[in-house]
């Protein structure tokens, strides 16, 4: 199989688990948001920690030690992805699968708009009238939900602050995990250890399967994230984008036609805008990249042989 082939089957089976989500977080009822994101937490550094001891590759933690400014990145980072999965496990188990969906349909307007804001990149046409045509999506959403449509607004805009921060951060897949998972799993086990104390934990007092699948949330959080970092190294960032769609897209499909959520005509307006937007913006990306690819070609050619395929 090509690199390329290779690069489309991680980016698209990560995109898919994540998309099912939805019905795997449903599944771990009773146990509540808290609780839930805790052994989330708590299992994905063990998970990882395994997977690292496989691959003879702890070395790096010596290094981050020596390395203050990064270690504070890695903690910023980490207090996003929390809020990020909390708001997500919150979302669905109260069901408004539908919004948590919203949130990740408006991510990469939310992640353009943080590149003008703090990176102070220059935004092309296209991508201005794309923006536009998002906020007035939430406008619209705003006034059909009778309130902002917060849980989609936390969450696109911690997973934007994250992914802004994992860019500055540059830390490999597996050994950010370890470490985000790792800064949190102090305060994790704290609180896991408070309910067990009460006697207010789900876990051990379900059923063996309920138990079981809060102990799989640690490979089910690690390794789509393997496998999108695996699809990045393969793709191109054009196709990246296109496949990230494919989550969003079966989680309002969960929303609407499994779990019975209402989906209102002001709704589905706002929801259309949004897509609108979204088209706007991978059409104007795909041009680009095209523009850009041509550029390199006509870059790499030598003088003289652009000199004789011109006649």
């Amino acid at each position: 199989m090509t690199p390329l082939r290779l690069g489309y089957l991680y980016g698209l089976v990560a995109y898919l688990l994540w998309g099912f989500f939805p019905l795997y977080f449903k599944l771990l009822r009773p146990a509540g948001p808290m609780e839930i994101l805790a052994h989330r937490v708590v299992w994905s550094v063990a998970f990882v920690a395994l997977l690292l001891i496989a691959l003879r590759n702890v070395g790096f933690l010596r290094g981050l030690l020596r390395r203050p400014r990064t270690l504070a990145g890695i903690g910023a980072a980490a207090t996003l992805i929390a809020v990020n999965w909390f708001t997500y496990i919150y979302g669905v188990n109260s069901d408004r699968v539908v919004e948590t969906a919203l949130g990740y349909f408006i991510n990469p307007l939310v992640v353009v708009l943080l590149g003008v804001l703090v990176l102070r990149e220059r935004l092309r046409p296209a991508q201005w009238w794309a923006l536009g045509v998002g906020a007035l999506a939430v406008a619209v959403l705003t006034v059909d939900y009778g309130r902002l449509p917060y849980l989609a607004l936390i969450l696109t805009f911690s997973f934007g602050g994250y992914s802004l921060v994992k860019k500055r951060l540059g830390l490999p897949a597996a050994e950010g995990l370890f470490v985000e998972s790792a800064v949190l799993s102090l305060p994790a086990l704290g609180y896991l250890g408070w309910l067990a104390a009460t006697g207010d934990a789900a876990f051990g007092h379900v059923s063996a399967g309920h138990t079981a699948l809060l102990v799989l949330a640690g490979a089910l959080t690690a390794i789509p994230l393997l496998l999108f970092a695996g699809a990045a190294n393969r793709l191109p960032l054009t196709a990246l984008g296109m496949l990230q769609y494919v989550a969003p897209i079966l989680q309002l499909g969960f929303g609407v036609l499994i779990f019975h959520e209402p989906m209102p005509p002001a709704r589905l307006a706002g929801f259309a805008l949004v897509w609108l937007a979204l088209i706007v913006f991978t059409a104007d990306a795909v041009r680009q990249a095209r523009h850009d690819r041509r550029l390199r070609l006509a870059a790499a050619v030598p003088p003289t042989a652009a000199v004789a395929g011109s006649h």
